[in-house]
C-alpha cells in the first residue's frame, strides 16, 4: 500500500538531503516535489493546499535553516504532519455502558461492508465479547446469505426475519434479540447502493433512529481514491457518522482517501482492512501509517501481529534448543508455519524498520519457495529432521524422488537450515532472548515499552 507515494516521497526527500545546509528557496523547491506526490497519490486538493502550507511554514523556521541535519528535520516535520492530517491517535471503537453496543455499517455496494461486519465481529470476540450480526440489506440478492456464511466462518450468529422486507423492523428486532439473549454487540449490516440516492439515505435515517448505534462506521473502498473521500462526505452530512473503515489496503492504492478522509469528514479513520481474510483487519493508527509511507516500518504492529500468532510455549522451547545447540529441521520448518501465521511475507517486510520500498518494489517474495522446502523437510524420516548430518547422496535422491523436486533443491534446503542455524544461535549467544525474536520475552518486553511510550 501507498507504494508509489512512498516511492514520490523518497525522491523528493532527495533535494534536501544532497545539500549540506539549506535555504529558503531549497525548502519551497522541496516542498513543491512533496506536492506533486500528495497530488497525484489523489490526496483532496484542499488537503494537500493546507498541509503543503504548514509544512512550509516549520521548514522555513530557524530550527531547520540552522540545523546541521536540516533533511532529517524536514522528514521529521513531514511525519509529524503526515500524523495530524490522519489524526495523530488511534481512535478506539466506542463500548456502550450499558450493553449492547450497536455498530451500524453503511457504505456503497462493492466496498466490503458484509466482509468488514463479520471481521469486526472477530475482532471483538476475540476480545471476549458476545456479538450478533443483523441481516438488513433486504435488496441486495443473496445479500442475506452472504452474511450468514461470514459469521458461520466467524463463529457469530446471525439475526434474520423470514419473510421480511422491511429493514427498520429487523434492526428493532435484532437489537431486542440481542438483549434478550445477552449478546453485548450488535453489528447492523445494512444496504449499500452502487451510488448515493434518497432512498438510501432515507432508509439509513430510520435504522439509526429505530436503534440509536453507539456508532455509526462508513465502510469505504480506498482504492476509489477521490470518490471514497466523496461519498465519506456526502454520508457524513446525511448521517453524522463516527468513524471511517477504509478496505482493500493491500491492493494497488494510491493512499489519497487515508490522506483526505479525516481532513474532510472530521471523523477519524477506526479500521483498515488488509487482505481478503476474515483476520486481516486493523486498528488505524496514523502514526504507525506516517512511518510507513515515508518508509520507516512499523515496528509496533509487526510486535502486536508477532504477539498475536506466535506461540509463547513453543518460542520457549525454540530459545531452550538454541542454547543447547538443539536446533533441528522439524524446528526450522515450525519457525515457518509461525511465521506465515503472521500474515504474507511481503506485508511483514514493509513494516520492517529502514526497508527501501524503491528497492523492494519489483521484488515478488515468492511464497511457493517455502512450500517447496515444506515439502523437502515432510519427505525425511523422523530422524533424518533430528539429525541433518546423516543425510548423504542416496537420502538426498530419496528425499527429492518423494518431493518431486530435484537433488539441487534438496541441498539448498540444507545450506539454508544451516545458515539460519547460526545466525539464530549468535542472536541466542548475544542477548539470551532468541526464543522471543520470534514472538516472545523480547517482543514482550518492546511492546511494554512501546505502551508506555503511548500513555
Amino acid at each position: 500500500m501507498f507504494q508509489s507515494l512512498s516511492d514520490r516521497l523518497t525522491n523528493a526527500f532527495k533535494h534536501f538531503k544532497n545539500k549540506g545546509k539549506l535555504t529558503e528557496a531549497d525548502v519551497k523547491e522541496g516542498m513543491r516535489e512533496i506536492k506533486l506526490a500528495l497530488l497525484e497519490a489523489d490526496v483532496n486538493f484542499k488537503v494537500v493546499k493546507e498541509f503543503i502550507k504548514i509544512t512550509t511554514e516549520r521548514a522555513i523556521g530557524s530550527d531547520v535553516l540552522e540545523s546541521l541535519m536540516p533533511a532529517q528535520q524536514i522528514v521529521k516535520i513531514v511525519n509529524e504532519e503526515l500524523t495530524a492530517l490522519m489524526g495523530n491517535q488511534n481512535s478506539k471503537l466506542m463500548i456502550s455502558s450499558k450493553p449492547p453496543t450497536v455498530i451500524m455499517m453503511a457504505g456503497l455496494q462493492g466496498a466490503g461492508k458484509t466482509t468488514h461486519t463479520g471481521k469486526l465481529a472477530l475482532l471483538y470476540k476475540k476480545q471476549g465479547k458476545r456479538p450478533l450480526l443483523a441481516a438488513c440489506d433486504v435488496y441486495r440478492p443473496a445479500a442475506i446469505k452472504q452474511l450468514q456464511v461470514v459469521g458461520e466462518a466467524v463463529g457469530v450468529p446471525v439475526f434474520t426475519l423470514e419473510n421480511c422486507n422491511e429493514p427498520v423492523k429487523i434492526a428493532k428486532a435484532a437489537l431486542e434479540h440481542a438483549i434478550k439473549h445477552g449478546h453485548d454487540m450488535l453489528f447492523i449490516d445494512t444496504a449499500g447502493r452502487l451510488h448515493i440516492d434518497e432512498n438510501l439515505m432515507e432508509e439509513l435515517k430510520q435504522i439509526k433512529a429505530a436503534v440509536s448505534p453507539t456508532e455509526i462506521l462508513f465502510v469505504v473502498d480506498a482504492m476509489t481514491g477521490q470518490d471514497a473521500v466523496n461519498a465519506a462526505e456526502s454520508f457524513n452530512s446525511l448521517l453524522d457518522i463516527t468513524g471511517v473503515i477504509l478496505t482493500k489496503l493491500d491492493g494497488d492504492t494510491r493512499g489519497g482517501a487515508a490522506l483526505s478522509v479525516r481532513q474532510v469528514t472530521g471523523k477519524p479513520i477506526k479500521f483498515i482492512g488488509t487482505g481478503e481474510k476474515l483476520d486481516c483487519i486493523e486498528p488505524f493508527y496514523p502514526d504507525r501509517m506516517a512511518s510507513r509511507i515515508l518508509g520507516m516500518g512499523d515496528v509496533l504492529s509487526l510486535i502486536e501481529k508477532a504477539e498475536q500468532s506466535l506461540d509463547e510455549k513453543k518460542s520457549k522451547e525454540l530459545e531452550r534448543k538454541l542454547r543447547e545447540q538443539t536446533f533441528t529441521l522439524t524446528d526450522f520448518l515450525d519457525q515457518f508455519a509461525q511465521l506465515r501465521s503472521m500474515g504474507p511475507l511481503d506485508q511483514l517486510m514493509g513494516m520492517l524498520p529502514g526497508a527501501n520500498t524503491a528497492a523492494m518494489k519489483d521484488v515478488k517474495i515468492d511464497e511457493k519457495q517455502i512450500d517447496r522446502m515444506e515439502a523437502i523437510i515432510l519427505s525425511m524420516t523422523p530422524n533424518e529432521r533430528d539429525n541433518p548430518d546423516v543425510i548423504n547422496a542416496s537420502r538426498k535422491k530419496r528425499i527429492a524422488t518423494g518431493c518431486g523436486l530435484t537433488v539441487e533443491e534438496v541441498n539448498k534446503l540444507l545450506k539454508q537450515y544451516e545458515g539460519t542455524k547460526k545466525l539464530m544461535k549468535q542472536f541466542a549467544g548475544a542477548s539470551g532472548q532468541m526464543g522471543k525474536s520470534m514472538g516472545g520475552k523480547f517482543l514482550g518486553r518492546q511492546k511494554s515499552k512501546s505502551k508506555k511510550k503511548r500513555k
